[in-house]
């Protein structure tokens, strides 16, 4: 999955938000920091995915960029799966 910088931007920050908000109302200290974690890995994800879409557009003719890139995203798809899987953990 490839977007550009405004829509990457655009989905981070609203998950972003939302799982600030579900912090600050958190009951608990364990409910806060589960939330802060899932807040902190959409900044991560859109740091991340706008550093490879910068990379992409400006050394992404050189074939061993490319092939760093392809992992990278791989990589994180990876963690996005794990993400999921661990949201749905939650909602059992």
């Amino acid at each position: 999955m490839k977007l550009e910088p405004s829509d990457i931007v655009a989905t981070c920050s609203k998950h972003y938000t939302v799982w600030k908000e579900e912090a600050l109302k958190a009951k608990s200290t364990e409910d806060m920091k589960k939330y802060l974690e899932k807040a902190f890995f959409w900044l991560e994800l859109q740091n991340n995915l706008l550093v490879l879409w910068t990379v992409e557009k400006t050394m992404g003719k050189d074939e061993i960029i490319r092939e760093r890139i392809e992992q990278a995203h791989l990589n994180i798809n990876k963690k996005i799966v794990d993400y999921a899987n661990n949201v749905l953990k939650d909602l059992e």
